[in-house]
């Protein structure tokens, strides 16, 4: 199967190409009057984008809201608006970002992400009807939704979007940033006004440290800084076997993380994201070589032949179940970081056509979230963007085929 565009890869091809168009003009010159001039140069290699072409497509309706399929009452999540618009900025599509994020502040935060944090569920309602189904937020979507429009200020040059982020970042601090008993500030998974007990419960996924990188320097004066450094020292007490939990929690009696009291050690389909966060990190940052490590344990297992697990006890390090399709789009970049060059294609090999492409047909289409995993890894991998050493998004729209149809 062929093996996936790496950044490195695309630039030998850009410079193979560069070559080439400098040389044509000469060789036109010295032909004769009656030979024809060659042809132009071929283009440069772009990246495909037909995964997101086939996401929007499917999931993302015409008013902007981001449909999950896959749930009873076919919801919406701040989490998919927020990922939905991420991908958007990535490939330069400006009219679905600005589509969905009308349909978040309308139907999710009242009318506004100014003054509201979005709420986190949105579907069909027992009662019939459609709305709002949970108001409390997520904080990881708003922390996503504050950073794309921030990014998207930025590279569209859109003062609008740049303040409604910051505006939104600053209702995250207030709401979901609170100061836990012998750790100090940390990013709550939801409002602090519904956390209750002596055992803070906390996600890690959550926390994307390029995310937390960026606040820093946008916010320098805020907690993110003190956020960062406790994600940090959380990864290294909650990851005995080199394994992430789905949830974990800070005992204020005891002055430790602990098991979560509700979701136990289990780590699945939400610590499946901390390996993705880790592994697009900037090479730059320092704290990348330890996270890293303190996430080794998928990256031992793949080395050791043996099948990325759909659940695993992240005390005792026994694995269960098949990985779904969309892990091995999240194991992507954390292959690539570590150097799993092996491990790296036989991930690559389990997605179809070596990206997220439309359902062949007469086979199911792969869920929302599945979608998501893929998009997110294989993106990244093709180069399409990646996160500099402060969080910073940097693009590749200039490189991106045209036009993007699904295949």
């Amino acid at each position: 199967m062929r093996r996936p565009t790496t950044m490195s890869a695309h630039r030998r091809a850009l410079l193979g190409a560069a070559g080439l168009a400098l040389a044509l003009p000469k060789l036109a010159a010295a032909a004769p009057p009656s030979t024809p001039a060659p042809s132009p140069a071929p283009p440069a290699t772009c990246h495909p984008a037909t995964d997101w072409v086939a996401f929007a497509a499917r999931h993302i309706q015409a008013d902007g809201r981001v449909i999950d399929f896959n749930t009873p009452q076919q919801q919406s999540t701040s989490e998919g608006q927020s990922y939905g618009m991420f991908f958007a900025l990535v490939h330069n599509d400006r009219p679905a970002f600005a589509r969905m994020l009308a349909w978040t502040e309308a139907n999710l935060a009242g009318g506004s992400l100014a003054k509201k944090l979005p709420a986190w569920q949105w579907g069909r309602k027992p009662e019939g009807g459609w709305g709002v189904l949970d108001p409390n937020a997520a904080s990881d979507a708003d922390l996503w939704i504050a950073y794309a429009l921030m990014e998207g200020g930025r590279l569209w040059n859109d003062a609008g979007y740049r303040a409604l982020g910051r505006s939104l970042l600053a209702l995250a601090v207030r709401e979901e940033v609170v100061a836990l008993p012998g750790l100090g500030r940390m990013l709550l998974p939801w409002p602090k006004s519904v956390a209750s007990g002596t055992a803070w419960r906390l996600n890690p996924s959550y926390m994307p440290l390029q995310l937390l990188r960026y606040f820093q320097q946008a916010d320098p004066t805020g907690p993110w800084g003190e956020v960062t450094d406790n994600t940090l020292r959380m990864f290294g007490a909650i990851t005995p076997k080199g394994f992430a939990p789905d949830w974990c929690a800070w005992s204020a009696d005891e002055r430790a993380f602990v098991a979560d009291p509700q979701k136990g050690v289990t780590g699945s389909y939400d610590a499946i994201r901390a390996y993705l966060w880790a592994g697009m990190l900037s090479d730059k940052d320092p704290a990348r070589k330890m996270l890293l490590l303190n996430l080794r344990g998928p990256g031992q297992l793949l080395a050791e032949r043996q099948p990325l697990p759909e659940y695993v006890d992240t005390v005792t390090g026994a694995a269960r179940g098949m990985a779904p399709l969309g892990f091995a789009g999240a194991m992507l970049p954390y292959l690539k970081a570590i150097g799993a060059d092996d491990a790296l294609a036989t991930q690559v090999a389990r997605v179809p056509g070596g990206r997220a492409a439309p359902a062949a047909p007469g086979t199911a289409p792969l869920p929302y979230y599945e979608q998501c995993l893929l998009l997110f890894g294989q993106a990244w991998l093709d180069g399409r963007y990646e996160f500099g050493r402060n969080g910073q998004l940097q693009t590749s729209w200039r490189t991106l085929c045209r036009p993007n149809r699904p295949a």
